[in-house]
Parts: C-alpha cells; sequence; structure tokens
C-alpha cells in the first residue's frame, strides 16, 4: 500500500519538528515536504502530489484559512493552530480536524484517523496500545518557550484562574496560560482522570483515596461532586474490599 504524502506548513520551525516526529511514528505516512509559509506551500503543492496536508493558520502573508480558498482542487487537511477562534471557519472549509497547540500524539492520532476512516483505510490503534506510555509526551508552552513534558512523569494537574500548573515527579511545576479542559484532551483516558473541576490526577500514582479525596505525591486532592460517580466506577473495577 502506497504510503499517504503529508506537507507541514508552518512558520514555526518547533511546530514543524513536533509534527513530522509525529508523522515518522506511523508507516503510513510520510513527509513529502515542509514549508514556512502558504505562498511557498501553494507552489508546493501544484508541482507535487499531496495526499494530507497539515496547515498552521496564521502565518506572514497569507494565512491557511486564505490558501485553503484560494486551492481548485486540494489535499486533505488538517488545521494545526495556536487559535481556537477559527475552528468554525475551518470546518467550514471541511477540513478534516482542527488540532489546537500544544498537540498530544493521542489526539494527532485521532486526527489521522479521520483521514483513514474517510478513505477506507484501516485506522490507527489509540496511544495507549500503540506506544510506550514511558516514551510519550506533550509539549506546554510556559514563559515563552514549549517545554517537554513526559506523561508519566506527571503527578497531577491543577488550575488556578487562567492558569494551570503541571506537577511533576521530581518536584517541578511547569506553568502554562491555558485551560485544564484543553489540556484534560491532550492526555491519555488509560492514565489519566479529571476528578474535579480544578484538578487531573495521573491514575498511576494515587496513593489512597477515600470517598471525597485522593492522595498522592504527599498531597490531598478533593473529588468533585459531579466526579464522583465516574471515579468509583473506575476505581471498583481496580479494587479488592
Amino acid at each position: 500500500m502506497n504510503k499517504v504524502r503529508c506537507l507541514i506548513v508552518d512558520d514555526e520551525e518547533l511546530a514543524v519538528d513536533i509534527i513530522a516526529e509525529y508523522i515518522s511514528r506511523i508507516d503510513k505516512l510520510e513527509i513529502a515536504g515542509t514549508c514556512s509559509n502558504a505562498i511557498e506551500a501553494l507552489q508546493f503543492i501544484n508541482e507535487h502530489p499531496i495526499d494530507l496536508l497539515f496547515l498552521d493558520i496564521q502565518m506572514p502573508g497569507l494565512t491557511g484559512l486564505e490558501l485553503t480558498k484560494s486551492m481548485s482542487t486540494r489535499p486533505e487537511i488538517i488545521f494545526t493552530t495556536a487559535y481556537t477562534q477559527y475552528a468554525l471557519e475551518g470546518f467550514e472549509l471541511e477540513a478534516l480536524d482542527y488540532l489546537v497547540k500544544p498537540i498530544s500524539f493521542e489526539r494527532f492520532i485521532k486526527a489521522v484517523n479521520r483521514y483513514f476512516k474517510l478513505h477506507q483505510q484501516q485506522e490507527l490503534p489509540s496511544q495507549a496500545d500503540s506506544t510506550d506510555f514511558r516514551h510519550s509526551f506533550i509539549f506546554i508552552k510556559s514563559d515563552k518557550m514549549m517545554i517537554k513534558v513526559m506523561l508519566h512523569e506527571i503527578n497531577y494537574i491543577e488550575s488556578v484562574r487562567n492558569y494551570v500548573s503541571i506537577f511533576l515527579i521530581d518536584g517541578r511545576e511547569v506553568r502554562t496560560l491555558n485551560t485544564i479542559s484543553n489540556i484534560e484532551e491532550k492526555l491519555p483516558a488509560s492514565h489519566f482522570m479529571r476528578i474535579h473541576r480544578s484538578f487531573i490526577v495521573s491514575l498511576d500514582k494515587i496513593d489512597s483515596y477515600i470517598g471525597g479525596s485522593v492522595k498522592l505525591a504527599r498531597q490531598t486532592i478533593p473529588i468533585g461532586r459531579h466526579y464522583k460517580e465516574a471515579f468509583r466506577q473506575l476505581m471498583a473495577d481496580r479494587s479488592i474490599d
């Protein structure tokens, strides 16, 4: 079977590197090229066959949305952007998916599976099945840098006002201007659970729990009223009375 030819278009080198690294993990995909702006991408698409386009939106000159509108025939498109406000317009342009940075590998797989499903190819297993969890990571924007965070090193995550803090097993705290819901979307449900509107915990780091709280990393974290039943059901499958 021929591989899916992918083009990455982004003016941020780190963003290109992350998507390229994700593509390299999937045998069915190959990188046909990378471009740093939409004009360069348009020329590349006109000269080379492309199946799947990973396209940033906010770029100098022509935006990703404008590039999409300018193509008479176009590959399947997955938008990759730091901005949520263009999602509706992106889907109106019939994009396969709309990924908000930082993008986890788990979320990347879900987007790529939309391509495989559309083209009647076998879908990829989830990250929990296909990737050793100890090698999985996300990038978090903190102090104007993208910080690599290994998922197995996370103890718990806390939201305070407009910020989210990720507490790691070595005592570090990675703080980012983001929402806990956005962070939750990037994490594999097999290893993490939101137990409160302000807290996500790493399931394998829980030392003990009682009706209204869990203990991990010498911290007592409350279980929110709306999350108690889901947590109880999950723990029931892993508990011996």
